[in-house]
């Protein structure tokens, strides 16, 4: 990963296929592999916006390939 820009509201990084892979399973096992109470609260997001980015990172993923 490589850290490109940082400001208040936006980042900006570089990451590897195999970084957005980690990133990828890590939030399907968020979503679909475990039970969390108070989910907003334990995450800090909606579960539907949570699943809104797994589905850009999996488009990403594809793009990648």
């Amino acid at each position: 990963m490589q850290i490109e820009q940082v400001e208040k509201e936006i980042t900006t990084i570089r990451l590897s296929q195999e970084e957005v892979v980690i990133i990828n399973n890590a939030l399907n096992e968020v979503c679909n592999g475990l039970y969390l109470n108070e989910f907003s609260t334990r995450i800090g997001a909606s579960r539907a916006n949570v699943e809104k980015l797994l589905f850009q990172i999996r488009k990403i993923i594809d793009a990648m390939k």
